[in-house]
């Protein structure tokens, strides 16, 4: 999953705060300057931070912005102490944040609309949801708002988003009313999501997406027949134009089907960037002759020097194995802008040739040169990490990210990948660390809130906890089938297995995944049909037999 750019550094907020000098606000004794020292209780902040200790860290924050009367601290503040669950302190720093930045903005709405509904203020949530709702773009902060508050007040945000739908207050805008039919899917409200489909065919009369607005709430209900069906119509339906075509293809992907969503593109004009979709969906599905026949067909039409044809052709040649070709192709890429990237391939390749001095040699040129942003940088520090994993050198796989993260604090994506290596090395404090500094800087990244959520869940008891951060994670992304089976296991953890088992079935018929299958047969054996969890634990090995969750599973069941 992607990852959204970084949002700050270590070094800017302290030049930020070396900068600020002790500001009264004039006629506002709540946000007076106290005998605080900014940098000091920024710092403290910074280290309980890193600790996870988020209400202190919130407090700090608090502390240093009402000295330096920083409006960025005491948003930061906010946010910290939001996902703290923190509530009266959150009040108390988004009090400060808009003494200090009093102009009002869709962040600041959000948090205000987050306050008032985990408070269970109706008519205060009301009066800042339709505020956001009257712009183009707020209604994504207004569906963030009320996603955020499921945890704490289920009731309250599903009344919300009925008279949101009730009054027709979204924008005119399909993505909008997706957005909360996802919501109220996920809320299961199905008479709810029927009335927002209802709304969209009368607002968008003939628009092919309203059909895929149905398959995609067929798929996340677990309607996935009925899903198959409704695409089935849309893809016999007149030639789609490229954006639809997309579409139709990853709804095929998201049912766990990528050689038909590879299908779907191949049909209708072509250019590179719908080659390399292609490529990487008959990879998926494991389509070896497709793959070879796509290799042919570039290569045909490979003769004038197009740098992202001949970047593509050597990674199809990477797949396929062809090493040799794979070099030439990348050391033949003439775009500087691209070159980068074909470094990086090229490292790759070395390594899988064996040649593994040469690789990691290509890896310290470009962590190195100047020449090259800091995303090619980045990547250089995550493949290292990746081959060293491979290589089974754990020390200087956390050097990898230990250099990667000196030179690139707060890396949303190194601070990521490093998590997912100390949960690997069962290092879970210092996993659950780095997540929730990744959670500060990018509070709604999904990818971290469902790895941290499950992690709590699979390597310790704090179930509740965890339970919490999946929840935010499955509204945001309903039909995620990692984040549906994380749902399941943390049920399957709080004693409810039989809940679990249905969560389990729905993740794993969108991706056979070999967690899925191992969480699905260990709640079988415990619900006494054993002779099922064998077929899953079995397809689970086929899938891959060094799983760790198979392995435990076999191991907590003497299957």
């Amino acid at each position: 999953m992607p990852i959204p750019q970084r949002s700050g550094s270590r070094p800017f907020l302290l030049a930020l705060l070396l900068a600020c000098a002790p500001l009264a606000v004039a006629g506002n004794a709540r946000t007076a300057p106290v005998q605080v020292d900014p940098l000091e209780a920024s710092l403290a902040g910074e280290f309980a931070l890193q600790g996870g200790q988020l209400p202190e860290a919130a407090r700090h924050y608090l502390d240093a912005a009402r000295a330096a009367q920083d409006p960025v601290l005491a948003e930061r503040a906010t946010r910290i102490a939001l996902l703290a669950d923190e509530d009266a302190l959150a009040r108390d720093a988004y009090a400060v944040w808009q003494a200090l930045a009093p102009q009002p903005s869709d962040d600041a709405r959000m948090v205000a609309a987050s306050l008032a509904l985990r408070a269970g203020e109706k008519g205060a949530a009301r009066r800042e949801l339709r505020a956001l709702l009257a712009g183009d773009k707020g209604w994504q902060e207004a569906l963030a708002a009320l996603a955020g508050a499921v945890g704490k007040q289920p009731k309250l945000v599903v009344a919300m988003l009925g008279e949101i739908v009730e009054r027709g207050d979204l924008p005119n805008q399909l993505q909008a009313w997706l957005g909360f039919g996802g919501l109220a899917q996920r809320l299961e409200q199905p008479a709810l999501v029927e009335r927002i489909v209802q709304q969209v065919v009368v607002r968008f009369p003939g628009e092919p997406r309203v059909a895929l607005l149905r398959a995609q709430l067929l798929r996340e209900g677990g309607k996935l027949a009925e899903a198959r069906v409704a695409l089935a119509e849309l893809e016999g339906a007149s030639p789609l134009p490229p954006p639809l075509r997309w579409a139709l293809a990853g709804e095929y992907e998201a049912l766990g089907d990528p050689g038909k969503a590879a299908q779907v593109l191949a049909t209708g004009p072509q250019e590179d960037a719908i080659y390399a979709r292609r490529a990487a969906l008959l990879d998926k599905a494991g389509d070896n002759a497709g793959l070879v026949a796509l290799y042919d067909e570039l290569k045909r039409g490979a003769t004038a020097p197009n740098p992202m044809r001949r970047l593509l052709l050597g990674q199809l040649a990477e797949l396929l194995q062809r090493y040799d070709e794979a070099l030439a192709w990348y050391a033949n890429v003439p775009s500087p802008q691209i070159q980068g990237v074909a470094r990086l391939r090229t490292a790759s390749v070395l390594h899988a040739m064996g040649r593994t001095a040469q690789a990691y040699e290509a890896l310290r040129a470009i962590q190195s040169d100047a020449a090259l942003d800091d995303d090619a940088h980045r990547d250089g520090y995550l493949l290292e990490a990746e081959l060293r994993q491979k290589d089974k050198d754990a020390a200087r796989e956390q050097d990898a990210f230990a250099s990667g993260l000196a030179a690139l604090p707060d890396d949303p994506e190194l601070l990521y990948a490093r998590a997912l290596m100390w949960e690997r090395q069962d290092r879970i404090g210092k996993a659950e660390a780095d997540l929730r500094r990744l959670l500060v800087i990018e509070p709604d990244n999904v990818a971290a809130l469902n790895a941290l959520g499950y992690t709590l869940a699979d390597r310790t008891d704090r179930y509740r906890e965890a339970l919490e951060l999946i929840d935010r994670a499955r509204v945001a992304e309903p039909g995620n089938a990692a984040i549906i089976d994380s749902y399941g296991w943390v049920l399957f953890k709080l004693g409810k297995a039989r809940q679990a088992l249905d969560h389990l079935r729905h993740a794993y018929a969108l991706q056979e995944d070999p967690d899925i299958a191992s969480h699905l047969g260990q709640v079988l054996w415990v619900l006494g049909q054993k002779d099922e969890a064998r077929h899953y634990f079995e397809a689970a090995r086929k899938l891959d037999p060094d799983n760790r969750s198979l392995q435990r599973a076999l191991q907590e069941t003497g299957a």
